[in-house]
């Protein structure tokens, strides 16, 4: 894999645009479940400077129903072609080793499981019969009660031993450490502060020693800061925020809808810093 992988990983942060087939996404209410619709906003979001198009069709917000690997694949699969096809670097954003297997098939190059392959641990074998990349996220069970797990003595050093027994099972299943990205699951088993806290501490999850990928965007815990009346637009903005301040703390990539309001974020940052000519080779 080039371009987006963690071997490319250097000053310039990897931006993932997200792609939502789904009617039912707590952050955009389904507006691009019709398959050539989202075809062309991933297409839109790559022109904006998306280096990653992360392709879902199973919505994973709190209380989500999980579709079945059948529904996943009808709604991701020709969204993947299309966009594969293109010369996108595709990831499918799914924690189902069938659905991964068919995906990889069909362009995609990296596998974003945010059970870490918890939830079907088979996938960590399709993901290396491919050679594929993976991202491995934090999780603590499925959607519909993660939130009563939400339990720490101290956040920021637990998800990071928990993602690196992910990491282990990773390795142990025959995927090279240089195709494994790690991602502290921000809103996933963790509430409010929790997500602060962790994002204040990133440097235990960065102590891994591999690329760290966040995901903030348009969360609840964001809510939190801006108040009352926290549409997507103030999310938005508030996720092109932490995007920069995640990259501070070494951050390989970040997860965004609004890739325009974060890449811009992040020229103003890499401008403020003098490297901006860096940032945008």
């Amino acid at each position: 894999m080039t371009g987006a992988g963690p071997e490319a990983a250097s000053s310039r942060v990897q931006i993932w645009g997200i792609v939502n087939v789904t009617p039912d996404s707590f952050s955009d209410g389904g507006a691009f479940f019709d398959g050539d619709r989202a075809i062309s906003h991933g297409r839109e979001l790559r022109a904006q400077g998306a280096t990653v198009l992360d392709v879902g069709g199973e919505s994973t917000r709190p209380g989500a129903t999980p579709v079945g690997a059948e529904e996943e694949i009808r709604r991701v699969l020709p969204v993947i072609e299309a966009l594969a096809g293109d010369g996108a670097v595709v990831s499918v954003d799914t924690y189902r080793s069938e659905t991964a297997c068919v995906a990889l098939a069909a362009g995609a190059r990296i596998v974003n499981d945010v059970s870490g392959g918890l939830a079907d641990p088979e996938i960590l074998r399709t993901v290396a019969a491919a050679g594929a990349t993976i991202a491995l996220g934090h999780w603590r069970g499925p959607s519909a009660d993660m939130y009563a797990r939400a339990e720490y003595a101290d956040v920021a050093r637990e998800v990071a031993a928990e993602l690196r027994e992910r990491v282990d099972a990773a390795v142990s299943a025959g995927i090279a450490r240089e195709r494994i990205i790690v991602d502290p699951g921000i809103g996933f088993a963790k509430a409010g502060e929790q997500n602060w806290a962790l994002l204040r501490r990133l440097d235990h999850v960065r102590a891994l020693g591999l690329p760290v990928l966040v995901g903030t965007s348009r969360k609840r815990f964001l809510a939190t800061a801006l108040g009352d009346d926290a549409t997507n637009e103030r999310r938005d903005l508030a996720t092109a925020v932490t995007s920069v301040l995640a990259a501070r703390q070494g951050a390989y990539g970040v997860r965004v809808h609004d890739v325009r309001a974060t890449r811009d974020a992040l020229a103003v940052a890499a401008a403020w810093d003098g490297t901006v000519e860096e940032e945008r080779a």
